[in-house]
């Protein structure tokens, strides 16, 4: 590890700082940089479906009443049928829907491990300092990492699919603090997008880069995470000692 990630103190702050430095600024794009930055997206094999957006308030802009995902989740229930790589409807929904957040459908061409931060900034620089081709890697600002990865694969025989449900699902993140792996059933924010209280989700290293084996990340991804719990398990061990 650099010097800069040498100590446990403060890591988060000192974490998010090294992201943010590596990242575009494109979570504030203007609408021609945003309509770029999903067709790039689409061409790249993602396929995309218009998503809900931030509303005054921390709220969202759909009209479910206490929204559990607001600007997280899409606009239709058709989302996974109805996402699409077609340069056209991307267009026509990016335009007729300018403030419009996009999900991209995981389990169809690509997967996504997403971690902790910390966890996956730790991870992150061990790959590449070992020389491993990591691919695509996106930054939530509410403390995620996604790792864009090829997909498990798309099995002829129905019975061998592995859904999403067996990792994670949307619904159910704060269930799953560590690791989740987001495949067949699932999605994820793609950016540019926007959150509630100014926050966005953004590309630390574009989809320049090719999508990998999600075997060749998962060791070191699921080291660090489990670092990861395990520090906040003594953390919170710390804060309040057992009575005797």
């Amino acid at each position: 590890m650099s010097a800069e990630f040498g100590g446990r103190t403060n890591r988060q702050g000192k974490l998010s700082q090294w992201l943010r430095g590596r990242r575009p600024k494109e979570v504030a794009a203007d609408e021609g940089d945003r309509e770029a930055l999903l067709l790039a997206a689409a061409g790249a094999g993602l396929p995309l479906a218009p998503a809900a957006y931030p509303a005054p308030g921390y709220r969202c802009s759909c009209d479910r009443v206490g929204c559990p995902t607001p600007a997280r989740h899409p606009v239709s229930f058709a989302w996974q049928t109805q996402s699409t790589t077609d340069r056209g409807q991307i267009e026509r929904w990016a335009r007729h829907q300018p403030q419009a957040n996009f999900i991209t459908a995981t389990g169809m061409v690509h997967d996504v491990l997403d971690v902790p931060l910390d966890a996956g900034a730790e991870a992150l620089e061990r790959l590449l300092d070992a020389g491993i081709d990591v691919g695509p890697v996106a930054e939530s600002d509410d403390g995620r990492l996604l790792f864009f990865t090829l997909t498990r694969g798309t099995p002829e025989v129905e019975d061998e699919w592995w859904p999403c449900e067996l990792d994670c699902h949307p619904e159910t993140m704060d269930e799953h603090p560590g690791l989740r792996w987001h495949c067949r059933g699932s999605y994820v924010l793609v950016p540019p997008a926007r959150l509630p209280g100014g926050q966005g989700v953004g590309w630390v290293r574009g989809l320049e880069h090719p999508l990998p084996d999600p075997l060749t990340l998962l060791e070191v991804l699921t080291d660090a995470c489990a670092r990861h719990v395990g520090e906040e398990s003594d953390h919170a061990n710390a804060a309040w000692p057992s009575r005797r």
